[in-house]
């Protein structure tokens, strides 16, 4: 998604750096500050500090009758920070020194002392620091030079009034930052919560089956509206279908009733005059009226069969028994199979081939049922003389072609013929089924991880590809 920068987002953001720059260099004043008061220093792990260094360095000095020294331990500390030391008696003058460099003074002033505390006058990278020891009646002062670039001191001098003064303007002016940035802030989140009512707005109405609203993309969710819209569009194209297909399945149920009720109907009249004592039927009619009713059993039998089946291919709980199939022998044996039943002898149904072993791994009950459905297709929607060749070969993939020269179909029909409840049936010789074959035939092809394409011209015939 593409953010829009805007003249109050980017001030609300130029707001913030310098609010959190503010509060940064007031933390590290802070820290700083801690750092050189307490004993333990922020920044420098178990070192202590110079101004503590100083104060207590006061313990390695030795004063006796013998005069004013410092301890081993003092001389090795002094060495170790690169540092020297001067010892003043009460007049400023020096009574004992160490390291001192050959340009230090033997004697000071108190000015000149404060002089060089102040203002670092002595060496470029050496600042001095002040420390006092008292003992046995005496009061000296002494000095300790550090030399070190990265240390410095600086003595401000300030009025208390002026610290006040500018802490109220400092307090005035951050209270109107403060209120611009909630103002900002407002006005920005008022941009941002627009469009995501109008988003919401839109999303319920897809709930409630709206779907022919659609809004300008625009701004900072231009994006999330473009793709709004789209589904929008995606879903009144699904409720079309949908819509669709329940006209196509209350067809299909109430045709389905009625090539049911009809058989049922014979069923139930046969029975009831093979009940009546009044009839006086011969051993003849009576096979003849259990012939019909055999049949119309099993064509309701065969209904539901389908029904069932399509149901658990469409939902994915058939589980395939494969093997390995000579695809030749096994389509062959289909076709004289069909020849063989009295109804289709005289049909000219062909079989070609070009080699004898193509070996597949099907389930061979459910494959045969796809192609007998396509077969049964081909000579039932047809005229009696139609020719029909069912052929196999092995490329890349194993390809079964089933081509007739009949009717052919028309390409409004040719788009939907694997959809289910497409058709209604009935009882009559040319329509006999449940009108699911071909669904049923395509998904017993897609289960075995092939495709099947169909081809047809009206008045030149129908092809159709299955490819394994």
């Amino acid at each position: 998604m593409k953010w829009k920068l805007t003249g109050r987002y980017l001030l609300s953001v130029v707001l913030v750096v310098v609010l959190v720059i503010f509060s940064n260099i007031i933390l590290g004043i802070a820290l700083l500050v801690a750092q050189s008061t307490f004993d333990s220093p922020l920044f420098q792990e178990r070192e202590t500090s110079p101004e503590q260094f100083t104060r207590r360095f006061q313990k390695e000095i030795i004063i006796n009758k013998h005069g004013v020294t410092i301890t081993e331990k003092g001389q090795k500390e002094l060495v170790k920070k690169k540092a020297w030391i001067q010892i003043l008696d009460e007049n400023g003058k020096e009574i004992y020194s160490f390291e001192v460099p050959a340009t230090i003074k033997k004697k000071y002033t108190p000015s000149e002392m404060i002089q060089m505390y102040k203002y670092k006058e002595v060496g470029v990278n050496t600042v001095v620091y002040i420390g006092e020891k008292k003992k046995n009646g005496l009061q000296l002062s002494y000095l300790i030079g550090i030399e070190n670039r990265d240390l410095n001191r600086y003595i401000i001098s300030y009025n208390n009034r002026d610290i006040l003064i500018a802490t109220k303007i400092g307090m005035a002016i951050l209270l109107i930052d403060i209120l611009i940035a909630l103002l900002i802030g407002y006005l920005f989140s008022k941009r941002l919560t627009q469009p995501l009512n109008k988003l919401i707005e839109d999303i319920k109405k897809l709930a409630n089956h709206e779907f022919e609203h659609h809004t300008e993309s625009r701004g900072l969710y231009k994006n999330v509206f473009d793709h709004l819209n789209h589904l929008s569009d995606q879903l009144k194209v699904c409720e079309r279908e949908r819509k669709k297909l329940d006209a196509m399945r209350e067809e299909w149920i109430a045709n389905i009733s009625h090539d049911i009720k009809t058989p049922l109907s014979s069923i139930q009249g046969y029975a009831e005059m093979i009940k009546d004592p009044d009839y006086d039927f011969t051993l003849d009619e009576m096979r003849e009226y259990a012939g019909i009713i055999e049949v119309k059993s099993l064509y309701i039998k065969e209904v539901m069969e389908d029904l069932n089946l399509t149901t658990r291919l469409k939902n994915k709980e058939l589980s395939l028994n494969k093997k390995a199939v000579n695809i030749v022998a096994f389509l062959r044996k289909i076709v004289i199979d069909l020849l063989n039943d009295p109804k289709y002898a005289d049909r000219d149904i062909q079989f070609h081939v070009n080699q004898e072993t193509i070996m597949v791994e099907i389930d061979e009950i459910l494959f045969r049922r796809a192609i007998n459905n396509l077969i049964y297709n081909a000579i039932v929607h047809n005229e009696h003389n139609v020719k029909i060749i069912v052929s196999v070969e092995k490329d890349e993939y194993t390809n079964i072609m089933i081509k007739d020269n009949g009717k052919g179909i028309k390409k409004e029909e040719l788009d939907r013929i694997f959809d289910r409840y497409y058709r209604g049936t009935n009882t009559g010789a040319a329509h006999r089924g449940s009108g699911l074959g071909m669904a049923i035939a395509n998904d017993i092809i897609k289960v075995h991880d092939g495709s099947i394409l169909i081809h047809s011209e009206v008045g030149y015939g129908t092809t159709i590809d299955i490819l394994i």
